[in-house]
């Protein structure tokens, strides 16, 4: 009994320690986006996530440009009502479409190591390195 005491007290401490997103250390920052899970980048095309301040988001999809809003629970991330432009861009097409369907499907973010990644359940849909503050 004393053990399993013990065990539930290191759970509760480790699970307390678990890193939460705070939504002011998205605020108004710019992402390029360096990972797209399955995929390799286009080099003629950067893909963007932009906060602003009260989280809505924007940025470029390879060609297209998009927009939406960040929600935060429970320490999570998820974004919502994403829409886009709809200008045909063959030679990203494929890129483009994949990228939007992983914002779509993020239920959770955290910034690690100083890149921003982007997930559903726990796997890592997209990676980003902030370029800088959009103020």
């Amino acid at each position: 009994m004393k053990k399993l005491l013990i065990f539930c007290f290191l759970i509760c401490l480790l699970s307390s320690c678990l890193e939460k997103l705070d939504p002011a250390e998205l605020k108004n920052t710019s992402w390029e986006l360096t990972e797209l899970t399955g995929k390799t980048l286009p080099e003629t095309a950067k893909a963007t996530l932009n906060f602003g301040d009260s989280l809505n988001v924007t940025g470029k999809s390879f060609c297209n440009n998009y927009g939406g809003k960040a929600e935060m629970s429970d320490g999570k991330v998820s974004l919502k009502n994403i829409y886009g432009t709809k200008m045909m861009c063959q030679e990203t097409a494929s890129e483009e479409n994949a990228f939007l369907t992983a914002l779509k499907e993020t239920d959770n973010a955290k910034l690690v190591d100083g890149q921003l990644k982007l997930f559903k359940g726990e796997q890592t849909l997209l990676v980003f390195k902030k370029v800088n503050s959009t103020n």
